[in-house]
């Protein structure tokens, strides 16, 4: 029986993995595929640059760049290895073209036909490198979305991120966008309603005025150490002097402009101002903001706002002289002027800004060395609406937000199963409870967990984990897919309190899905064959075997391992859905169709995922199956009955091999089932039969 199973197996390895299969195809050649996507090309500039790209000439005029991801993106996938693209755009910015030059992904190799990711890259050509490019989801403000690839999610949205992060990269490279395009934050607009007659001395106490102090002292301190130092060197005494004293603020914030201007003159303002432009109001003693040296068509060589990376100059034609304030209580200023923000520079009302002003001294003729001192300014929130701008969230934390509803409703399941596990012995002396308990559990697992949510663990996962601990370990990888990685914490937490059993026989799509058929089979007397228990034992070792088979294999090649751990049925039942060339369907198939007459013959005896969850069965913490003396000597009847058989000869229950189905204590608290009951309940009968009444004599 055991040689037929083991060349069982290993004729099922060879008929479903075909040698084309069985091997990661080579990368391909970039270069044709760039000549492809660009016929016109007379020339490729060789790859250069940081980032690294291939610049495609036609003629003289560059008509495009080209380069791959793994160059510039590195970012690991399903397998923990990245998908490599090439990605190729136009001088203005826009994707022509991004093909896959090289994968590992196991979804794609022994699955999902490779053209598939051809077709899904298609989706890119005419969107441009400034845009957020979403896979899936809800359309967003701001944002652009294009078509998943159902059975590869992890592995498309990987795809999306390290191609918009490199073609980003090589477009900045090349001036095509700016940082700022790609961090923009939404523009603010100022509330017109916010006004209160108020004082200066309240204005400058809030924020809304902002000064700018200078003594002569931080002026020299400044010119330490260039040619201008000894220049207009202040005296020891002088130090303390003022240099500059400047106030300056927003004045088309209604409750600054109004209270500093005065009705009539901010009514000429808002007038003056066309749709984006906004106005500063500065005023300054001392050193002057405007300088001697301006004249009519120049700028204010002086002063400048600065917001973000933009600097903004002002010309005469920004410049309007103030004569007099309205405020109460303000000092007097030798120059006070405004300045008019044209709505070109892009100036945003709800972003921090700087003032700059600019001391020059000069050291010659033609000559002079400048530095520059800033004030920081910031509006009021109750003076601007600002939109509430979402913080760019990870590819992780994406998912994980798509899936909350999937989470949550897995951990609710989860919660229940472990309550029920910790209160066993109560829920185990109710039988049809249980029963019916177990088999809505189970079908919840199979639809929901399995079908509906790809939630079936699979070897491969434990492969990749040992990779990337061996490696530079990261979450991250293992955080693209919530419900298999809260099944993984499940599995892990459980195996640490009863071993691996919860998840085989409570969590496991596959397990659950041959458990129910095999229920359906019993209720309508199928007959049942169960080997003897000397070769049922023996049997158990394959999936030790198939086990350190396919980690020896991971250990020269993982995705040499991820092609023969097609031997779990997995992901042809379960993440594709049947939806597969028939050699699959047929494996699964025959499987199924053992298990209609033997429960659970691949979880038994072919599971490698059931094997690996085995081995840390020594980190169990707990045995709560109760067990009796009688329990195998001389009493079988938990051995008997027990549906894998993971109960040996002796009574004693092989933890590496039971699926906690419970059915053996629903047995050991049942006086009627339960033959050392039964016998303690007769024994307690005749007790009773046999006292003797006592009379009391008074």
């Amino acid at each position: 029986m055991r040689l037929a199973v083991v060349a069982f197996v290993i004729a099922i390895l060879g008929f479903i993995s075909p040698s084309h299969a069985l091997f990661v195809s080579p990368p391909k050649d970039p270069i044709p595929l760039i000549k492809e996507i660009f016929p016109e090309l007379t020339e490729i500039v060789d790859k250069q640059g940081t980032p690294a790209y291939w610049a495609i000439k036609k003629g003289d005029k560059i008509i495009g760049y080209a380069f791959e991801t793994n160059d510039i993106a590195r970012i690991p996938a399903y397998s923990g290895e990245p998908v490599n693209m090439l990605v190729a755009i136009d001088p203005q910015g826009n994707y022509l073209s991004a093909k896959v030059l090289e994968h590992h992904e196991p979804i794609i190799l022994a699955g999902i036909p490779e053209s598939k990711l051809d077709d899904f890259s298609t989706q890119y050509a005419g969107l441009s490198v400034a845009q957020k490019i979403k896979v899936g989801g809800n359309a967003t403000q701001g944002t652009v979305n294009i078509d998943g690839l159902s059975g590869a999610t992890v592995t498309v949205r990987v795809m999306n991120v390290a191609i918009t992060r490199a073609a980003q990269e090589v477009a900045k490279s090349h001036g095509i966008i700016e940082e700022s395009a790609l961090n923009a934050v939404p523009m603010a607009t100022v509330k017109q309603e916010v006004y209160r007659a108020t004082d200066w001395q309240t204005l400058v106490g809030d924020g809304s005025i902002r000064r700018l102090l200078l003594k002569r002292g931080a002026i020299d301190e400044a010119f330490k150490g260039t040619e201008a130092e000894e220049i207009d060197k202040a005296s020891p005494e002088q130090k303390q002097d003022m240099f500059a004293d400047i106030y300056y603020a927003q004045a088309n914030l209604p409750n600054v402009g109004k209270n500093l201007l005065g009705e009539v003159e901010y009514q000429w303002l808002t007038e003056t101002l066309q749709p984006g432009e906004h106005a500063i109001i500065v005023m300054g003693n001392g050193y002057s903001f405007k300088g001697s040296g301006y004249v009519r068509g120049a700028i204010f060589d002086r002063i400048q706002v600065v917001q973000n990376d933009i600097n903004i100059a002002f010309r005469d034609l920004d410049h309007h002289r103030i004569t007099d304030l309205q405020i109460d209580g303000v000092p007097t200023f030798k120059e006070m002027s405004l300045f008019i923000i044209r709505e070109h520079e892009g100036f945003n009302p709800g972003v921090d800004w700087q003032f700059e002003l600019l001391v020059r001294r000069q050291t010659g003729p033609l000559d002079s060395i400048f530095t520059t001192f800033k004030g920081e300014y910031s509006a009021l929130d109750s003076y601007v609406d600002r939109p509430v701008v979402e913080p760019e969230l990870t590819l992780a934390q994406q998912v994980w937000q798509e899936k909350q509803a999937e989470v949550v409703i897995l951990i609710i399941a989860m919660s229940i199963l472990v309550f029920m596990l910790f209160f066993q012995d109560v829920f185990v002396r109710h039988p049809s409870f249980m029963h019916n308990f177990r088999h809505i559990f189970l079908i919840f697992t199979v639809v929901f967990i399995g079908w509906s949510w790809g939630g079936q663990l699979s070897v491969v996962n434990v492969f990749t984990f040992l990779q990337a601990f061996m490696d530079d370990f990261s979450w991250d990888l293992f955080l693209l897919d919530p419900v298999i990685f809260v099944l993984w914490i499940a599995a892990a937490v459980t195996i640490i309190i009863w071993g691996r059993a919860v998840y085989c026989g409570w969590l496991c799509p596959f397990g659950a899905l041959q458990e129910l058929m095999n229920v359906f089979a019993r209720y309508i007397n199928i007959k049942q064959f169960e080997p003897p228990f000397a070769i049922h034992e023996r049997l158990w070792a394959i999936k030790y075997l198939i086990l350190l088979g396919l980690f020896g294999l991971s250990l020269d090649s993982l995705a040499m391992a991820e092609q023969f751990a097609e031997v779990e049925p997995f992901k042809t039942t379960f993440l594709l859905k049947f939806d597969r060339s028939w050699p699959f369907v047929t494996y699964v198939a025959v499987l199924l169709f053992i298990n209609i007459f033997n429960r659970k013959f691949f979880c038994r005896y072919l599971c490698p995922l059931g094997a690996a969850l085995s081995v840390p069965h020594g980190a169990r913490l707990f045995s709560w199956l109760k067990r009796r003396p009688e329990c195998g000597t001389p009493c079988k009847t938990c051995a008997k009955e027990c549906e894998i058989q993971a109960i040996e000869p002796d009574g004693t229950i092989n933890m590496r091999e039971c699926h906690y189905c419970l059915d053996c204590q629903m047995t050991y608290f049942n006086d009627e089932k339960c033959p050392p009951l039964k016998k303690m309940a007769r024994k307690k009968q005749q007790y009773k039969k046999q006292a003797i009444p006592v009379d009391v004599v008074n």
